[in-house]
C-alpha cells in the first residue's frame, strides 16, 4: 500500500509507476534521461573510435603483409639459384603463383635488376620491363610505399634479393589494394555493432534499474518537492525535544538543532567548532570527537545526565557521525527506583525459595536472618515465644508477652553486644520491641543515637558499651493466623543509610512469609511431637521377662515423619517367645494408630496359641477389614493405608526349634554360635491386606544354642543411596563375628547401617537363643487309668526334691493331679505329662515350674463355679487358685493343658489355706 501525499493527485499504480520512470518533472526521470544521453554519446564516441581505428589498423596490416611476403619470397631457399639458372621465370612463376594465393596478396613479382618482370602473377607481364621507385630497393634496402593504382589505394613493398656476395640480384615486390584488406575488417564490423547495441541496451537496463531504486528512495517528488522536504526536515530536526548533532570526520561540528544547544548549552558559532573548544564534558567530548560508535551511553552535562547515542555515516574511514542526545535526569531517578522495587522483588522471591526448606522453627529462623542479611540488613535477629519453639499452641495475647528467646542472628562480629542466640530476653515497656508486638506493626527507628529506650533491653555489658556499630533499626512482628509468634529485628551499621518508609513494606512482606513457614515448622513440630508420644506409646516400653531368648532392640523414627514400624517380644506357654517385627505403610499419626491396632492385635492372636501361619491370616484378615472401612470413610478423613508388612517368628527353648512366617517382610538373618550369618529363605507370602484370603505358609528349622536370630524392618537396609542387595551385604558385614551380646550386636548395625537422615523407621530386634538343659525338663508316659495318677504325683514329687523345690510340693502336687485326673477322665490317648523348671535372664526372680498335660482330644476344659448339689467341677478351680496362669495349647494331635506355678515363695497359698479355699465354694445361705 501506498501513502497518498497531499496536493498530489492520485493515480493508478501502473501509470505512477511508469509515468514517474519517464517524466522530466521527478528527479528520477529527469536522472534517467540525463544517463540515457550520456550513455548514448559514450557508445556512439566509441564506436566512432572503434572504425578510426579499424582503418588504421586496415593500412597497417597492409603493409605489414606485404613487406613480410617480399621478404619471405627473396629469402626463400633456392631463389637465387634459379635466378641464376638459365630459365629463371620457369622455376620462379609457380612459387610466385603459391604465395600469392596462400598469403591473400594481389601479386608477388620478382624484377631483374634490369627491370625485366622474371615471375608475376599475371603470366602476360612476364618479360615486360617496369619502371617504378625501385633504386632504394635496388641499393638493398627494402620499402613500403602506398599509391593510388587503377584498383584503388594500394600498398606495396618491394624487398632485394642478395646473391652470394651479398650483392642485389633481383627484386620481389608485393602488392595488395586495401580494399582487399578492408574487406576481411569490414566482416568484424556487425560484431562491433552488435556488441554497441547490447553495451547500449545494458547501460540503458541499468540507468533504468538506478532511476527504479532512486524513484523508489525520492518516491516520485521532484527538485522543487526535495527541496520543500529538506525544509521541512530541518524544522522537525530543530522542533524536536531530542538533542541532535552531526560531527565532521575531522571533529568538527557541523550541525546542531536547539535541543542540542539546549542541553549542551553550546555557544552562537558552535558549528564549524572543534569539538574540544566548545566547552563540554571531557568523557563526552572525547566520545562526540572519536570514531567510536555509542548506544545510551550517560555522561554528565552541567547538572543533568544525558543518554548518548552515535552511528557513523560510514564503516570505514574518517567519516561524519551522527548523535542524538537525551535528558534522563529525571528517568535516571524513575529506573532508580524502579531498580529498587525490582531488587526487593527478586530479594522476596529468592526468599521464598530460601526460607522454610525444612520443618524446623529455628533452622526457618536461620534461614529469615540469612536471607535479609544478603540484601536488606547488616544484622538481623529473630527472637520467638517460647511455645513456638515447642510447636505449642500460643495464647494469642501480645499484651500478656513480656519474653522472647532469641532464636537466630546473622551478620554479627564475634564481639557484638547483642543478645546471642538461645538466651531468654525480657520486655521492656515502651520499648520499640514491645511495641511493635501490642500494636501489631512495624516500629522504624531511624537514627538509634537520639533513642535510648532501646539500650534498656541489651545485656549489662551492652549497656556498657557507647558506641556499638548500629545506627537504624526496624522492628516487625511475626504474625500468622492472628496470632504473634514473635519478631524480627533489622539492624543497619555504618556504611551503610538509614532504613527508610520504603523499606518498611519490603520488612513486613518478607516477615509475612517467614511467618508463615515459623508457623508451619511449629505446627509440625506439634504434630511430630504427637506423632512420636503415640508411637512410643504404642511400642513395647520394656521386654517381658523370659528365659527363652536374650533380647535387645533398637527403634529410629525416620527424620521426615513418624512411621508405622513396630516390633515385640511375646511370652507363650511351655517357655516358648513369640518374635513380632512389622512395618504399616505411610507416615504420621494414621500409621502410628493403625501399627497399635496391629500390635494389639498380634498379642491377642498369640495369646491363643495360634500357629504362625494362622495368626498371620488372622492379621490378614483384619488389614483388609481396615482397608475397607478406610475406603468407606468420606474423602476428607484420614488416608486409608494400603498394606502393611509383618514377620512373627516362635521359638521352642526345649527342642531349639523356630517357626517363622512372614508376609511381605524381608527376611530375618540368623548369625550361628561361631559368627557365620546366614538368611534362611522363606515361603514367600503377599503384604497384609493383599493376601485376598490364601493362605500363609510358614517355615520351621533347628537353630543351636546361643544363636542370634536377627529380625529388622526395610528402613534399616533400604536406602536412597543403595540398593536392596547392597543393603544385605552391608548387613551381613555388620553382623559377622562370634561372641557378641545381643546389644553390642545392636550397638555394631546401627553405626554400620544408619544413614544422616533416614527417609523411613528403622526397627531392630536381636535374639540370642537359650536351650533347657535335660535337667530342667521331666517327661512322663500316663495310661488313661485313674490308678496311674498317684505315681505320677509321685515322680513330681522326686524331681521337685531334686530341684529342691519341696516347699511347693504340695501344691505342685495338687495342679498336676488335677491336670492328669482331667485328662484321664474327659480325655483321649495318647496322654504325657512334661514338668518344665526355667530361670528367666537376668532377673532376680526364683524362676517358673510349668506343668503341661498332652491328651488326643480337641475338647478344651471351662472354668466355671459348681453348683452346691454338684459332685465335682471344682478342679480348674482349684489349678487356677494355686497356679499363677493356666490354659489350653491345640496342637495337631490334640490339645496342652498347661499351669504356670511361680517360685517365688509368695507367690502360692500355703497348703493350710486349702480347707478355705474349698469352703469358699458352697453358699452358707444354700445350706
Amino acid at each position: 500500500m501506498g501513502t497518498h501525499r497531499p496536493g498530489r493527485p492520485r493515480q493508478a499504480p501502473e501509470a505512477s509507476r511508469s509515468g514517474s520512470l519517464l517524466s522530466v518533472h521527478s528527479l528520477a526521470g529527469q536522472v534517467f534521461l540525463l544517463q540515457l544521453a550520456v550513455v548514448m554519446l559514450l557508445v556512439a564516441a566509441a564506436l566512432m573510435g572503434l572504425v578510426v581505428q579499424a582503418q588504421r589498423d586496415v593500412m597497417a596490416d597492409a603493409r605489414h603483409r606485404t613487406l613480410a611476403v617480399a621478404q619471405a619470397f627473396a629469402n626463400s631457399p633456392g631463389i637465387v639459384a634459379a635466378l641464376n639458372s638459365a630459365n629463371p621465370t620457369a622455376v620462379l612463376q609457380p612459387r610466385a603463383e603459391a604465395a600469392q594465393k596462400a598469403a591473400g596478396v594481389d601479386a608477388v613479382i620478382v624484377y631483374g635488376l634490369n627491370g625485366i618482370t622474371l615471375a608475376h602473377s599475371d603470366p602476360r607481364q612476364i618479360g615486360k620491363r617496369v619502371i617504378g621507385p625501385y633504386a632504394a630497393a635496388a641499393t638493398g634496402k627494402p620499402f613500403t610505399s602506398t599509391f593510388q593504382g587503377s584498383l584503388g589505394l594500394s600498398v606495396i613493398s618491394a624487398v632485394p634479393v642478395r646473391g652470394p656476395g651479398g650483392s642485389v640480384i633481383a627484386i620481389v615486390s608485393v602488392p595488395v589494394t586495401v580494399e582487399r584488406v578492408q574487406h576481411r575488417v569490414n566482416r568484424q564490423l556487425p560484431v562491433l555493432l552488435g556488441g554497441a547495441a547490447t553495451a547500449l541496451v545494458v547501460a540503458a537496463g541499468g540507468s533504468g534499474l538506478v532511476s527504479r531504486r532512486l524513484r523508489r528512495q525520492t518516491h516520485g517528488l521532484g527538485p522543487s518537492e526535495m527541496t520543500r522536504m529538506y525544509e521541512h526536515h530541518d524544522a522537525v530536526l530543530h522542533a524536536v525535544r531530542e538533542g541532535v548533532l552531526i560531527v565532521g570526520g575531522d571533529g568538527r561540528l557541523l550541525l546542531a538543532n536547539g535541543e542540542a544547544r539546549r542541553l549542551l548549552d553550546l555557544p552562537a558559532d558552535a558549528e564549524r567548532r572543534h569539538i574540544t573548544d566548545l566547552g563540554l564534558d571531557e568523557d563526552l567530548a572525547g566520545l562526540l570527537a572519536s570514531d567510536r560508535p555509542a548506544t545510551d551511553e550517560v555522561y554528565l552535562a552541567a547538572d543533568r545526565l544525558l543518554a548518548v547515542s552515535k552511528r557513523l555515516t560510514a564503516p570505514h574511514g574518517p567519516v561524519d557521525s551522527v548523535v542524538t542526545l537525551r535528558d534522563t535526569t529525571e528517568l535516571r531517578a524513575l529506573s532508580g527506583r524502579a531498580a529498587v522495587a525490582r531488587e526487593r522483588l527478586r530479594s522476596l522471591y529468592d526468599a521464598g525459595l530460601r526460607i522454610g526448606t525444612t520443618l524446623d522453627v529455628k533452622r526457618t529462623a536461620e534461614e529469615l536472618a540469612e536471607v535479609a542479611v544478603a540484601r536488606f540488613a547488616d544484622v538481623v535477629t529473630v527472637d520467638l515465644l517460647e511455645p513456638v519453639l515447642r510447636g505449642e499452641e500460643t495464647s494469642g495475647a501480645p499484651a500478656g508477652i513480656t519474653e522472647l528467646r532469641r532464636s537466630a542472628v546473622a551478620g554479627l562480629d564475634a564481639g557484638h553486644p547483642l543478645h546471642p542466640v538461645r538466651e531468654l530476653i525480657r520486655l521492656v515497656p515502651a520499648h520499640p520491641v514491645s511495641t511493635a508486638m501490642a500494636e501489631g506493626r512495624p516500629v522504624l527507628v531511624r537514627d538509634l543515637s537520639a533513642c535510648d529506650a532501646w539500650r534498656a533491653e541489651q545485656s549489662e555489658g551492652a549497656r556498657r558499651i557507647p558506641d556499638p556499630g548500629v545506627h537504624s533499626r526496624l522492628v516487625v512482628p511475626l504474625r500468622a493466623r492472628g496470632v504473634v509468634l514473635g519478631v524480627v529485628d533489622f539492624w543497619r551499621a555504618r556504611g551503610s543509610p538509614s532504613f527508610e518508609d520504603e523499606d518498611v513494606s519490603f520488612a513486613e512482606e518478607l516477615a509475612a512469609r517467614a511467618a508463615v513457614c515459623i508457623d508451619n515448622a511449629s505446627r509440625y513440630t506439634r504434630e511430630h511431637a504427637m506423632a512420636v508420644t503415640l508411637q512410643h506409646s504404642l511400642l513395647p516400653r520394656v521386654l517381658p521377662e523370659q528365659s527363652a531368648l536374650e533380647v535387645a532392640y533398637r527403634y529410629l523414627p525416620a527424620q521426615a515423619g513418624v512411621g508405622g514400624d513396630w516390633f515385640d517380644v511375646i511370652p507363650l506357654s511351655g517357655t516358648r517367645v513369640a518374635l513380632v517385627v512389622g512395618d504399616v505403610v505411610g507416615h504420621g499419626l494414621h500409621a502410628a494408630a493403625t501399627m497399635g491396632r496391629l500390635r494389639t492385635a498380634v498379642h491377642n492372636f498369640a495369646g491363643l496359641d495360634m500357629p504362625v501361619e494362622e495368626v498371620l491370616g488372622r492379621l490378614d484378615e483384619l488389614v483388609a477389614q481396615i482397608d475397607a472401612e478406610e475406603v468407606t470413610a468420606t474423602e476428607h478423613e484420614q488416608e486409608g493405608i494400603t498394606g502393611a508388612t509383618c514377620q512373627y517368628a516362635v521359638y521352642d527353648p526345649t527342642s531349639g526349634r523356630l517357626a517363622m512366617a512372614t508376609a511381605g517382610h524381608p527376611g530375618p538373618a540368623v548369625v550361628g554360635p561361631d559368627g557365620t550369618v546366614d538368611f534362611p529363605e522363606l515361603p514367600v507370602s503377599p503384604p497384609l491386606g493383599l493376601g485376598a484370603g490364601l493362605p500363609v505358609e510358614a517355615a520351621e528349622l533347628t537353630v543351636p544354642e546361643h544363636s542370634r536370630l536377627v529380625l529388622y524392618t526395610d528402613g534399616l537396609i533400604e536406602d536412597r543411596t543403595r540398593d536392596l542387595d547392597a543393603g544385605l551385604d552391608a548387613l551381613r558385614d555388620a553382623l559377622t563375628g562370634p561372641g557378641r551380646t545381643p546389644e553390642a550386636t545392636c550397638a555394631a548395625v546401627m553405626e554400620a547401617m544408619l544413614s544422616d537422615r533416614p527417609r523411613d523407621d528403622i526397627a531392630l530386634l536381636v535374639a540370642r537363643t537359650r536351650r533347657l538343659g535335660p535337667d530342667q525338663v521331666a517327661e512322663w508316659e500316663v495310661p488313661r487309668d485313674p490308678a496311674a495318677v498317684a505315681p505320677v504325683r509321685t515322680a513330681c514329687a522326686r524331681r521337685l526334691a531334686e530341684w529342691g523345690l519341696e516347699q511347693v510340693g504340695f501344691s505342685a502336687e495338687l495342679i498336676l493331679s488335677e491336670l492328669i485326673t482331667n485328662a484321664v477322665r474327659y480325655g483321649a490317648e495318647p496322654i504325657a505329662v512334661r514338668l518344665l523348671r526355667t530361670e528367666p535372664i537376668g532377673s532376680p526372680d526364683a524362676g517358673t515350674l510349668i506343668f503341661e498335660v498332652a491328651d488326643g482330644s480337641s475338647t478344651s476344659p471351662r472354668l466355671r463355679r459348681a453348683k452346691v448339689t454338684d459332685e465335682g467341677g471344682r478342679g480348674l478351680f482349684l489349678v487356677a487358685r494355686f497356679a499363677e496362669r493356666w490354659g489350653t495349647r491345640h496342637t495337631a494331635t490334640g490339645k496342652v493343658i498347661w499351669a504356670e506355678q511361680s517360685l517365688h515363695h509368695d507367690a502360692t497359698p500355703e497348703g493350710e489355706g486349702l480347707g478355705e479355699l474349698l469352703l469358699d465354694q458352697w453358699d452358707d445361705s444354700a445350706l
